[in-house]
């Protein structure tokens, strides 16, 4: 019970207000882990963030190097935390490619504690007019993130010929806790469709899937489509009775997130159907955001948490389908407390500009234990200023 109480209080005492402006005399809520023009990075953007069995925080994300565009030079990098979250690490350069972009960290923690990584790599090129393919690879670390063996590529395990531009994350992956299918890793991802093109014109096209693994990440298989054209980037969790709940952004039509279920332990996604209560990005827009979900481990109860963006501050773009990121504030966190049918209780983080998300959640008997954590971009300078 002592996480159920942990959740109400930290719900009932997280609406914070930036102190700027607004002219509030609030404390400030941030605790940076990155910040934008600091450490050899003009921004960090694409957060994920897991804990290892022994209680270190792992907080990973694309290094941009000169702007904070989805492509040019990005370098995958990592923070850690040994004190819950208190103090940070130097930041550690896990991949490097000179011009080409390592990015979009999706982590997971095995078991045995090992903790897997898989990000996407690219050509560098001029702009996302072209695009051609990415790289999917993965990489591993047995000492809390210490040290992390060379990355292999896995992209001809998960990866069509026919398909277009793939991407997996930002995001955490999950291990299957119970049947079908016990063990089994899952990785949220998603295609770009045939015409390999991330041009509004073909967005209608794209749509979200799942990497997943039977023997701890050594060979990898791709399930069915996600049952709806024009969703993206997604965060999924598993509840008590086995079935996933898979949480997707969508970019062509007003309303909220799209949710399905998988119920044969990661292959078919079936009971699609729009929340009636989880925003996705600003009100009032097409153009969704990413946002973090996560299961507190908890015997006999199925307590979720969500992250997004709470606004009403939304404007539909030029055209259906079209980018629109101007209005991105307000990061907010919603729970449910029977598996996901329904979501009673939701709280403002910051009421400043924010983005991107990814949530983390403590380990038993180590000094992370009864918290939740929330990785998020955003702060008073801008949603891209820090992390």
């Amino acid at each position: 019970m002592v996480w159920i109480l942990g959740i109400l209080l930290l719900l009932n005492s997280c609406s914070k207000k930036d102190n700027g402006d607004n002219g509030t005399d609030q404390e400030d809520p941030f605790e940076f882990v990155y910040v934008s023009g600091a450490e050899g990075y003009a921004c960090y953007r694409t957060p994920a963030i897991v804990t290892t069995k022994q209680g270190t925080i792992l907080a990973f994300c694309g290094g941009r190097v000169n702007n904070c565009d989805d492509e040019g030079d990005i370098d995958l990098v990592l923070k850690r935390s040994t004190d819950g979250g208190k103090t940070w690490s130097p930041i550690m350069v896990l991949e490097n490619d000179r011009l080409n972009p390592c990015k979009n960290p999706n982590p997971v923690v095995l078991p045995s504690g090992r903790v897997l990584l898989l990000w996407l790599w690219n050509k560098s090129i001029p702009s996302e007019a072209d695009r051609t393919t990415r790289e999917v690879y993965i990489t591993w670390s047995d000492d809390d993130g210490q040290t992390w063996v060379t990355s292999r590529n896995i992209t001809s395990m998960v990866y069509e010929s026919n398909w277009g531009w793939y991407g997996i994350g930002p995001c955490h992956g999950i291990i299957k806790e119970r049947e079908p299918h016990q063990g089994r890793l899952i990785m949220p991802g998603r295609i770009f469709g045939p015409a390999n093109s991330n041009d509004v014109e073909w967005r209608p096209f794209h749509y979200s899937t799942a990497l997943y693994s039977d023997d701890h990440g050594q060979t990898w298989q791709t399930s069915h489509p996600f049952p709806l054209f024009g969703t993206g980037e997604a965060a999924l969790t598993e509840i008590s009775d086995g079935s996933i709940m898979y949480n997707s952004r969508e970019h062509m039509s007003v309303g909220n997130r799209f949710i399905a279920w998988i119920h044969d332990g990661g292959h078919l996604w079936t009971n699609l159907y729009r929340s009636a209560e989880l925003y996705d990005g600003p009100r009032g827009s097409s153009y969704g955001c990413m946002g973090g979900m996560i299961r507190l481990p908890i015997d006999g109860y199925d307590i979720l948490v969500y992250s997004n963006l709470d606004t009403e501050a939304g404007m539909m773009p030029g055209d259906i389908g079209g980018s629109n990121t101007k209005e991105r504030e307000k990061i907010s966190v919603w729970a449910s407390f029977d598996g996901g049918k329904t979501w009673p209780v939701k709280r403002l983080v910051y009421d400043g500009p924010s983005a991107y998300s990814n949530l983390g959640v403590g380990r038993a008997g180590t000094v992370t234990e009864g918290k939740i954590y929330l990785l998020y971009e955003g702060g008073p300078e801008g949603k891209n200023s820090a992390v």
